[in-house]
């Protein structure tokens, strides 16, 4: 059955202008941007097909290269270029509000971009967001790049690139492409050691984030190990 179909108050998009994107599900939210369905489907079922495709994950979503998103089924290069379109948009507002204000302030803020920048990966990524002395933000670094199981980080590189960004202080963040968001033995030694040597250039550790899939970022601070 086409959506036109549907009792009005349970169209997607008369549900959005009455109740706000908020109350909307994934797929309803994806069903509105697709706008038709393919023969056989509504714009909802295929959506709900789409996310199925990348186990139901936005951040996996989010990081598929339009190349690949123009494969899946009922999208093509067209709405490909504008679904991407459209996430890199989210992407840069959530950065932009970043920069704007205290991150320690609202933790929310980082924790969401990071979850939509790493929670899709399936390689295991060490980065940083490079914060000044009032904690705004002032860009992210990828630093580091491993395989699913490890990744190697040099103390010295991430100094290096505090001072070539001229950072006060840093958010670190890295995936688990497992899932699971728990801290390694492994990540409580190097976030002491990255703490370590970037307190000799005055640049403060504010949190270390664990990204994994869907669930919430694990933070550092929060468990006392910062």
């Amino acid at each position: 059955m086409a959506i036109t179909d549907w009792p009005e108050n349970e169209r997607p998009r008369e549900r959005l202008l009455a109740l706000g994107p908020q109350a909307l599900s994934d797929a309803e939210l994806l069903a509105i941007f697709l706008r038709v369905g393919v023969k056989g489907k509504s714009a909802v079922d295929l959506a709900r097909d789409l996310l199925a495709q990348v186990d139901g994950s936005l951040a996996r979503l989010a990081e598929t290269p339009p190349k690949d998103l123009a494969k899946l089924p009922g999208l093509g290069p067209a709405k490909a270029a504008q679904l991407a379109a459209t996430l890199e948009l989210a992407r840069r507002a959530l950065g932009e509000d970043m920069k704007a204000r205290d991150l320690m302030c609202s933790p929310g803020a980082a924790r969401d971009w990071l979850k939509l920048k790493l929670g899709g990966l399936d390689h295991e990524v060490f980065g940083a967001l490079w914060l000044d002395a009032q904690n705004r933000l002032i860009g992210w670094d990828e630093l580091f790049r491993g395989t699913l199981t490890q990744t190697s980080v040099y103390p010295r590189e991430v100094v290096k690139q505090a001072l070539t960004r001229n950072a006060a202080a840093v958010i670190l963040a890295h995936n688990h492409p497992s899932g699971l968001t728990e801290p390694s033995a492994a990540d409580e030694t190097l976030t002491r050691n990255l703490k370590e040597a970037l307190a000799l250039v005055d640049v403060r550790v504010l949190d270390h984030f664990i990204v994994a899939g869907r669930a919430l970022p694990l933070s550092f601070a929060e468990r006392g190990l910062v």
